[in-house]
């Protein structure tokens, strides 16, 4: 028992800090989780942001470039260069526009060109045809190094920062390269080892230091980086909202495996465990010919007995049993035992019995009968070597036990009621039920010698019980002038610790055998008589 009660508490206790501890390190992870899906959505927006400016200007710069070659002006004549300078002014992303032949600058948007000026190679050409060379000093204005686009005779220089030019936060780097991973520009310094491995890699993704979304069209790459250190206050802001319902989660969980072990650890729980494990065990106490001093049969007396070992009276779990539904399944068990214990020994001694004590339930829905029937099938045990024995506490629906009576002495069973006396309607029952014995209880027998209001009881049951032709069996027996009166008055058998105590299967067989010796073959029993 305490064996059980250590284990069940000691897996409680595990149950319960895993219900405590997991809901709250899973709202941890979560929180984490969403916080960096957060985060790495914000900066796919940005690498979308990055590329759709970039798109735009290679587009506006291939516009521009486009719109030069028509109409048609004399090369490099005022008219041209007006033509250029206009091109330059409307064209936001473009700083310069350029007019080249046979790969020398003629002329800009600002003027003639002076001196040999040789049209830079390209570093790649995009998927519509503009080659696009990096960094090229301005030969006219001569600031800071720019990129050159260049369509057919025409080129234009744009700021690379046109390429980058979104708006986001200081902590945030950005990086733009074009398909095959040449970096065209880039915003907060990014590391270009880093930038470089990015290129190829999936379109959201974390390092050891820093969180990235990759942003792919038009043939070009953008890359926005945060570091992972950022998400600190994000994701205090995110277990604020998912820390408690992690603790509700686990507060629930908990109160769910202190009730379910406080179940298991009652009484009730304890007895449901017991029936569904089949902790139980028949023993066996025998009954005596009182004239013969033969043991002629047994009554089936159940233990419980726990995983220690330790034997549970009956009287401190048959009422429990009873009021909760689980006495029918322990019936059921006692059934199985007895045609399994004592099976051989009923199929060689004919006139042996067992009694088989009956609940309330039983009686009043007449299941154990076709339990009985599917049990003895193929048994070769005779339906009479086993007696059924009914309280009075059986017959609150009397109707409904008379058909069960009838329906048991029709099959061969004998019918007994058990402690008789010790209910309210005895009398009624005797007359109104079927029945072949009755069976007086202890409390009646105990007086037998002894000067009290009680006593002259017990000869007056004695004698109804003749007068109803029922065969007696006295219950309790535990002195020898206990024995003695029964006889005298004629009481066909008895049982108690005179005799015996309740033994198990074994001990009652070799009880029976040595019984069988010294009393000789003489045996007493009940011939069964149909209602």
């Amino acid at each position: 028992m305490e064996l059980r009660r250590s284990r069940v508490i000691a897996v409680a206790i595990l149950l319960g800090l895993l219900g405590a501890v997991i809901p709250i390190a899973a709202m941890v992870y979560i929180s984490r989780a969403i916080t960096v899906e957060k985060q790495q959505d914000s900066l796919a927006r940005v690498a979308g942001q990055t590329i759709m400016r970039a798109s735009r200007t290679f587009r506006d710069a291939k516009i521009a470039l486009d719109s030069l070659a028509y109409p048609r002006l004399p090369p490099c004549s005022p008219q041209h260069i007006a033509r250029m300078r206009v091109v330059a002014f409307n064209t936001i992303s473009v700083e310069e526009v350029g007019y080249f032949e046979n790969g020398l600058l003629k002329c800009t948007s600002w003027g003639p060109a002076s001196g040999n000026v040789r049209r830079v190679a390209a570093d790649y050409t995009t998927p519509d045809g503009l080659d696009v060379t990096m960094k090229v000093t301005p030969a006219v204005a001569m600031g800071n190094p720019v990129m050159a686009l260049h369509y057919g005779a025409y080129g234009v220089l744009v700021d690379p920062g046109r390429f980058v030019d979104v708006l986001v936060e200081d902590h945030i780097s950005l990086a733009l390269a074009n398909q095959d991973g040449v970096p065209i520009n880039s915003l907060h310094s990014p590391d270009p080892k880093l930038v470089r491995s990015l290129t190829g890699g999936p379109r959201k993704g974390m390092t050891d230091t820093l969180l990235y979304a990759v942003a792919r069209d038009n043939g070009l790459i953008a890359i926005a980086m945060e570091p992972k250190a950022n998400l600190s206050g994000k994701l205090r802001d995110e277990q604020f909202l998912l820390l408690p319902v992690g603790g509700f989660i686990a507060a629930f969980i908990v109160g769910v495996v202190i009730w379910l072990s406080k179940k298991r650890l009652s009484p009730l729980g304890e007895l449901a465990i017991a029936v569904r494990n089949r902790e139980f065990v028949v023993h066996y106490q025998p009954i005596i010919d009182l004239k013969s001093g033969a043991c002629v049969g047994a009554e089936a007396l159940v233990r419980w007995r726990r995983p220690d070992g330790f034997l549970v009276r009956p009287d401190l779990f048959i009422p429990l049993a009873e009021e909760n539904g689980l006495i029918m399944p322990i019936t059921d068990q006692v059934v199985q035992a007895a045609v399994r214990d004592l099976g051989p020994l009923l199929r060689s001694e004919r006139a042996l019995h067992v009694a088989i004590n009956l609940a309330a339930a039983d009686i009043t829905s007449g299941r154990i009968l076709d339990v009985l029937a599917r049990t003895l099938a193929g048994t070769d045990i005779e339906p009479g070597q086993i007696w059924l024995e009914a309280t009075e506490r059986g017959f609150i629906d009397i109707e409904a036990a008379r058909v069960t009576l009838i329906r048991a002495r029709e099959r061969g069973h004998i019918v007994a009621i058990d402690d008789f006396g010790t209910g309210y309607s005895s009398l009624q029952y005797l007359q109104g039920l079927p029945m072949d014995a009755l069976k007086i209880d202890k409390s009646f027998i105990d007086t037998i010698g002894r000067n009290t209001a009680t006593s002259a009881v017990t000869s007056h049951i004695i004698e109804m019980a003749k007068t109803l032709d029922l065969k007696i069996v006295a219950e309790g027996v535990e002195t020898e002038e206990q024995a003695q009166y029964l006889r005298a008055h004629e009481v066909n058998f008895g049982q108690g610790w005179l005799f015996s105590k309740p033994l198990p299967a074994s001990d009652f067989i070799d009880y029976y055998r040595n019984n069988k010796t010294r009393s000789g073959s003489g045996r007493g029993g009940i011939r069964v008589v149909a209602a």
